[in-house]
This record gives C-alpha cells, sequence and structure tokens, in this order.
C-alpha cells in the first residue's frame, strides 16, 4: 500500500521543526496512540499568556512527525486560550491534506498541545498563593 504524501507532509516529516526538549518547561505531556503505536511528547514555554516556545518529540510514522511540527509552527505565539481551541483539521489543511488512514496523528498533536496546556495551568495553580483565612 502506497501513501500519497503532499510535498508539505514530506517536507516537515524530512525538515521537522521544534523537534527536541525545553528544559524546565512550564507545561508538558505525553499522548499515545495504542493502536498503530505513535507517541508524541510535548513542552512548552508560556510568557505573558503566549506560548513562547513549544517543542516536540515522536515516536512514530511520518505523518506523526508532520502534524507535530506543523502543529508547533502554528501555536508558537498563540495565546494560551486560542491554542486550547486550536483545531486538528487546520492541521491537515496545512499541510495540504493527509491521507485518510493518517488523519488520527492530527488529533493526536492537538490532543498532546491540550495536554501540555492542562499541566501549565495545573501547575499555575499549584503554586498560588495561598490565602490565609
Amino acid at each position: 500500500m502506497s501513501l500519497n504524501y503532499t510535498k508539505k507532509v514530506l517536507n516537515h516529516f524530512l525538515h521537522p521543526k521544534n523537534i527536541g526538549e525545553i528544559s524546565k518547561p512550564d507545561g508538558q505531556s505525553e499522548v499515545g496512540n495504542p493502536v498503530c503505536g505513535d507517541m508524541l511528547k510535548f513542552s512548552i514555554k508560556v510568557k505573558d499568556g503566549k506560548i513562547q516556545n513549544i517543542k516536540f518529540l515522536s515516536f512514530g510514522c511520518a505523518s506523526n512527525i508532520a502534524t507535530a511540527s506543523m502543529l508547533t509552527e502554528k501555536v508558537k505565539g498563540l495565546t494560551i486560550e486560542k491554542a486550547k481551541t486550536y483545531d486538528w483539521n487546520k492541521i491537515v489543511k496545512d499541510l495540504d491534506g493527509l491521507p485518510k488512514q493518517k488523519i488520527h496523528c492530527s488529533i493526536l498533536a492537538v490532543e498532546g498541545l491540550k495536554k501540555a496546556i492542562e499541566n501549565y495551568e495545573g501547575k499555575r495553580i499549584d503554586t498560588a498563593p495561598k490565602v490565609k483565612k
């Protein structure tokens, strides 16, 4: 079976953007798909309510790497609130499409982003000053 990848998918697979880990991230996540075995790890740095930096590590196929790479390019600089509503369909569109059987990779990337944001928000709540009664 041959998959017809677009030029953009191949470019992000062969030359991924924002790959790696952020030391001392403000938020991080690990997500995986037990059916196909793909895994993603995201780390984010937040400043003034915006995603200042985002990086990812992948254990997966070309679509897994390409979707995570495209996602990181698109959400860097977004406010946390805007990033929380980021839709996997945008990744597919920005990559000029994905094979039908690889759409789940874009969904996994967005899930990883949202979990990293949840982790960041949870840390902010945990470190908030305690109010004495």
